[in-house]
């Protein structure tokens, strides 16, 4: 039986309302076009400011996926 082997990319969501929709939005737009996703770590908080007000969150994560073999 052969093991697995994994790609990981780093992915920035952002959004409006928090870091965990930040968070989501990138998941789910990388799993329209990628297969398998197993793991996404948050690796960085940040803000994006306007005029000193929180205009949107972005969270960095670094996400797995397994590379399929061909047959």
């Amino acid at each position: 039986m052969a093991g697995s082997t994994y790609k990981i990319i780093e992915l920035v969501g952002t959004s409006d309302e928090s870091w965990e929709e930040a968070a989501r939005t990138a998941i789910e737009t990388a799993s329209e076009t990628l297969r398998d996703l197993r793991v996404a770590e948050v690796t960085k908080l940040d803000l994006q400011l306007e005029n000193g007000k929180v205009a949107a969150f972005r969270t960095r994560l670094s996400v797995s996926f397994k590379i399929q073999r061909a047959l």
